[in-house]
């Protein structure tokens, strides 16, 4: 429901006021270039967009995909690969119908090219990092195990996502509907991967 009442929004041409409210407030009054806090903080938020870049989800996917047949876990790695590739094409797909401008309202902290809803740090970084949790969590015995890996996981997409708007490069509406669309994809290859493991026990 959010997704779709933000992307109707959206490609109607219509903003949010909290979405420029929110952005104002990230940034020095009187000085658009500059963002609240430490210089190390800056830093910090360039760290961790940096986690949600294409280069390290393909990574991080990969890597999981190899370690998961390493240990011949032939279904999980399958429902990995199937859930993030299907996601990530989703994603870009998604960015080319509606085709929002990145926001000029405050300065760009790093550099962007593609469109800006939704946003692909938020989105892909949902669907790869929470995929893999998801599905992973299916197969890990220890229920604290779970538990950790799901919080954590949720911890980091949650700062890849914020860190986009703090540096200027996505209006908190493209990351909201990223996450939305990432979380929603991720939940629907666990229940694939619940379904599928339930008929095979079967």
């Amino acid at each position: 429901a959010v997704l779709a009442l933000l992307g109707r929004t959206v490609a109607g041409g219509q903003a949010f006021a909290f979405d420029r409210a929110i952005m104002l407030a990230l940034r020095q009054p009187g000085d658009l270039a500059t963002p609240l806090g430490p210089v190390w903080l800056r830093q910090a938020m360039i760290d961790l967009t940096a986690l949600g870049s294409e280069t390290l989800l393909t990574l991080a996917a990969a890597l999981t995909i190899g370690f998961l047949l390493a240990n011949r876990h032939l279904l999980t790695a399958a429902l990995v690969f199937g859930g993030t590739v299907s996601g990530s094409l989703a994603v870009g797909l998604a960015k080319h119908m509606v085709g929002r401008q990145r926001p000029a309202l405050v300065d760009h902290l790093v550099e962007v090219g593609s469109a800006s809803f939704p946003s692909g740090h938020a989105a892909n970084s949902a669907i790869i990092y929470l995929t893999i949790a998801l599905i992973l969590m299916q197969i890990v015995a220890a229920r604290r195990a779970r538990w950790f890996l799901f919080a954590a996981t949720l911890l980091l997409v949650t700062a890849i996502g914020a860190s986009r708007v703090y540096l200027g490069v996505h209006w908190p509406s493209d990351v909201l509907a990223g996450w939305s669309f990432g979380a929603l994809w991720a939940l629907a290859w666990w229940a694939v991967g619940s379904w599928l493991r339930s008929r095979r026990g079967g």
